[in-house]
């Protein structure tokens, strides 16, 4: 088997053996569970409860406000005890659901199983997919029914399962291809009846013989699905490198992949997809990697979105020191915390926890001009150039060094021997290019 890639990236150790054999687990019903109502790309919702509300799992608590939105459900039963604005982690305040529960774990009687699938048009499956409150669980959030409905000028021939999980220490994504290829396959079956694709890809990286092997063992003769091997690269499992080792197809500066005829979803959001189906349960709970120097007892975990960290770190025994530093996802792409207190989102992949030590962030000094930050980046930007516009201020100039095409993958602070603010200072000449260009449109 050829192992597929793209040029450039990294390969920083992988860090996954504490969790690669774990089983997932599922964590008890929570006493209470915070859910916020904005956990996509998009508009947030508008609350549909109010105090001393009694609501059941699955019922739509959050109503989305704008087409790239996504519904927000009860994950647990119980008492509403407060809807209120909230830290929910990463520096962001949401309007969210104080759920009490009530222990019983019961389903709002709307909760039914979908028709035989091929009774369903391709619009019941995207309202399927719509009222579940589908996102992007790799972490992206973006609402899974939007990238569904491509313009009818740009028809989706590929469907591609970003099963790579590049990112260190995170093995969700893994173990539900090890545990339930099956379910995961039918997933991507639903995705592909939904926009009338021809060809289903499974994209695995090579570090995951066993994934590769259990979904190639579930894949009928007759199914128009493949499973490709990825070279193991960081970050392999992004939307654009991985729809150019696929498929050699090259996605425009400033364009989606529906401009080249390809969809990419994440497996965990496929097994979802799959899961509503079979069940007609909504988006209510994740699997999420719990792991760490700090942890006392690294798992994969099953857990009701909106469940304090803290709880999901208890579940794997405790802390076995001083934490330093809390990310939710992963070490590259993850977002530091600066509490256990935040709820796990639709979107959180991984709880990643380190002590003081390795949390030290080395003092930057002047560059050497290695070009290192050029040679990794998978976009084949100057990071280097983009960041000093941006520490000198001048963020057109940034622009014009298509500092928006940055996937924020973290490869060229990664290598820099000078320990350079790379991705910092990009990701803020990003957010004020992109408030110029709103401020212009307005």
């Amino acid at each position: 088997m050829n192992f597929l890639t793209f040029k450039g990236g990294i390969h920083p150790p992988d860090s996954k053996s504490a969790t690669a054999s774990k089983a997932i687990e599922s964590m008890p019903v929570p006493k209470e569970v915070i859910i916020p109502l904005h956990q996509h790309i998009g508009a947030p919702c508008k609350s549909l409860v109010k105090p001393k509300d009694e609501v059941k799992v699955g019922q739509i608590i959050g109503e989305p406000q704008g087409f790239v939105s996504a519904p927000v459900h009860a994950t647990v039963s119980g008492t509403v005890k407060q809807v209120v604005k909230k830290q929910v982690g990463g520096g962001r305040e949401a309007e969210c659901v104080v759920i009490e529960s009530d222990g019983h774990d019961e389903m709002h009687p709307d909760i039914q199983p979908y028709g035989p699938l091929e009774d369903m048009d391709e619009n019941q499956i995207i309202e399927m997919v719509k009222n579940a409150g589908m996102v992007g669980m790799g972490g992206a959030t973006f609402p899974t029914h939007v990238k569904l409905s491509p313009p009818p000028e740009k028809p989706i021939d590929t469907i591609i399962i970003n099963g790579a999980e590049c990112e260190p220490y995170l093995t969700a994504d893994h173990r539900l291809m090890l545990e339930d290829p099956e379910t995961l396959v039918l997933g991507l079956k639903i995705i592909m009846k939904s926009v009338r694709a021809e060809k289903g890809i499974i994209a695995i990286e090579a570090n995951k013989p066993d994934a590769i092997d259990a979904v190639l063992n579930v894949i009928a003769e007759k199914d128009p699905i493949h499973v490709v091997a990825l070279q193991t690269k960081y970050p392999q499992g992004a939307e654009k490198q991985l729809i150019d080792a696929c498929t050699k197809r090259q996605v425009p500066s400033g364009g989606l992949p529906m401009e080249v005829g390809v969809v990419v979803n994440n497996v965990g959001s496929a097994y979802q997809i799959a899961q509503t189906y079979k069940t007609g349960l909504p988006l209510v709970e994740r699997i999420t990697t719990v792991t760490g120097s700090c942890i006392t007892e690294p798992k994969n975990l099953k857990v009701k979105i909106g469940t304090p960290i803290k709880e999901l770190v208890e579940a794997c025994g405790g802390y076995s020191k001083t934490p330093g530093k809390i990310i939710f996802g992963g070490p590259m792409m993850g977002i530091a915390q600066d509490s256990d207190d935040y709820p796990v989102a639709k979107g959180t992949s991984g709880v990643l926890v380190f002590d003081e030590k390795e949390a030290v962030i080395p003092e930057p000094v002047n560059c050497i001009r290695c070009s290192k930050c050029i040679d990794s980046c998978p976009i084949h930007l100057m990071p280097l150039t983009i960041s000093e516009y941006a520490l000198a201020d001048r963020m057109s100039d940034a622009d014009r060094y298509n500092a928006l095409d940055c996937i924020e993958c973290g490869s060229c602070s990664y290598v820099c021997p000078s320990k350079r603010p790379l991705l910092h200072s990009i990701r803020v000449a990003k957010n004020s290019i992109m408030a110029e260009k709103q401020k212009q449109k307005k």
